[in-house]
């Protein structure tokens, strides 16, 4: 259990840098949870009606996830 603890403090880490970029265009993110590799966030704001929303999940949230924890394999946006 404090194994995966220290993943979803590491995984709230990476979701508060990703935050500031995404709220100035109008936008936020929320956590939702983490489970067998897998981050469920949910897009808000702009960034919910945005064409490109899956470019900046991939780009802001996932990559930086993926590099820091290597546990994640996939970043999943609940509608």
């Amino acid at each position: 259990m404090a194994e995966n603890a220290g993943t979803l403090r590491r995984i709230r880490r990476v979701i508060r840098r990703a935050r500031p970029s995404l709220q100035v265009d109008g936008g936020d993110i929320q956590f939702l949870g983490y489970a067998e590799g897998v981050v469920r966030v949910r897009l808000r704001g702009r960034c919910r009606t945005c064409s490109m929303w899956d470019i900046t999940l991939r780009e802001a949230v996932e990559r930086p996830l993926k590099q820091e924890v290597p546990e994640v394999e996939r970043v999943v946006n609940v509608i």
